[in-house]
């Protein structure tokens, strides 16, 4: 197995940091905190320019039909400067527009319309139904009950704390029927029954939102299970790139930082307590990137390992972006924890991070309840 990226990945992270460098995302999160008034810059014409749309979209769609790892790599980048890149709705409602045949789907893929994946959690032992993500605590209600009459499905409930779907034009949404079948509906964000109200954001690179369905009507989407599984991995990966590109920039700046900085005579990187807090951020990091080439292998070559390899990522990508962040603030002393840094920041991102779309902890469970059940029943612990 060929660990190292090909030209092609090399080129397409290379573009990614390039056309991210153009806008100061991390500037404009600082501004925004500061005053309410103030806009993030809209990063979806960026998006539509290099293609992202379109990367999980087949060709003859109008797509790039690249795979989940090449989605990692941006998503890479896009964490590395903080920006709001609509990745996290976009790329997996793309992606299951395509494998349904959606007439939406050309479209989709080349920006000229703004999808949004509505997460929904798969079932497990642990919770045994399909769930929709809620940020507070362990309460995840039930995902939006659906009628089916046809192709035409309507939807009652709430998805809380969706990514992007403030500023989407159509959603793709998970629904349960009574009798417990899972289906995939679109659904045009100005239909009647919809109600989209947009989200407080703690991390200020954040664009999220409530969606409430009321008797709203959508187009069922012919996709399977197992395909609205692999979107909910997918996010549980990409959020785990996002994670890992903020760690490679705080271990960066805290690194430049413990190097230029003296006290007592002796630059601060040469104290165990600020070096070895630097060089464990650097086993997460390094750690959390093989687990990412994991995930990306599996949902390319060994199916069956996706849920499990992409929990793993989220799991420890997320543990380390909280590790690093506050290492970060550790490392630069007063100034670390002032809004003139951008540490204060790089912790927000982290804290939000770690609990969107289930959060590390589920997927930490996720892991442990796939661990367990390789145990097999009789085996001591």
């Amino acid at each position: 197995m060929n660990l190292e990226l090909s030209d092609e990945q090399e080129l397409l992270r290379e573009a990614a940091r390039n056309a991210l460098s153009r806008v100061k995302t991390v500037e404009a999160a600082r501004d925004a905190l500061e005053d309410d008034q103030a806009s993030l810059p809209d990063l979806w014409p960026t998006a539509v320019e290099a293609g992202w749309p379109g990367l999980l979209v087949s060709e003859e769609r109008g797509g790039a039909a690249l795979g989940a790892y090449e989605a990692i790599l941006v998503a890479q980048e896009a964490g590395r400067v903080l920006a709001g890149v609509p990745l996290l709705g976009v790329l997996p409602g793309a992606m299951l527009l395509d494998r349904g045949g959606s007439d939406h789907t050309v479209a989709a893929a080349a920006g000229e319309l703004r999808v949004a994946w509505l997460p929904a959690r798969p079932p497990s032992t642990l919770l045994a139904d399909w769930t929709v993500d809620a940020i507070s605590g362990k309460a995840r209600p039930a995902a939006p009950s659906a009628r089916t009459d046809g192709d035409v499905v309507t939807l009652d409930g709430s998805v809380a704390w969706a990514p992007d779907a403030g500023e989407a034009e159509l959603f793709i949404a998970v629904g349960l029927t009574s009798s417990g079948e899972v289906v995939a509906a679109t659904v045009e964000a100005g239909a009647a029954g919809v109600s989209v109200e947009s989200a407080w954001r703690y991390d200020a690179t954040r664009r999220l939102a409530h969606v409430t369905f009321s008797g709203a009507k959508g187009t069922r989407l012919d996709v399977s299970a197992d395909d609205l599984e692999q979107a909910w991995y997918l996010v549980q990966c990409l959020i785990a790139a996002e994670s890992v590109g903020a760690v490679e920039a705080a271990l960066a700046l805290s690194v430049e930082y413990a190097k230029e900085r003296f006290t007592f005579g002796r630059a601060i990187g040469s104290y165990q307590a600020v070096k070895h807090g630097l060089v464990e951020v650097l086993r997460r990091v390094e750690n959390a990137k093989s687990l990412l080439i994991y995930a990306g292998f599996a949902f390319s070559d060994k199916p069956a390992e996706i849920a499990y390899a992409s929990s793993c990522a989220r799991s420890v990508a997320g543990g380390a972006l909280d590790f690093a962040a506050r290492q970060m603030i550790a490392t630069h002393g007063g100034i670390g924890a002032t809004w003139e840094h951008d540490a204060p920041l790089t912790f927000r991102r982290a804290q939000l991070s770690r609990r969107l779309a289930g959060g590390t902890g589920d997927a930490t469970d996720r892991v442990a309840d796939e661990l367990l059940a390789r145990r097999g029943p009789g085996v001591a612990a």
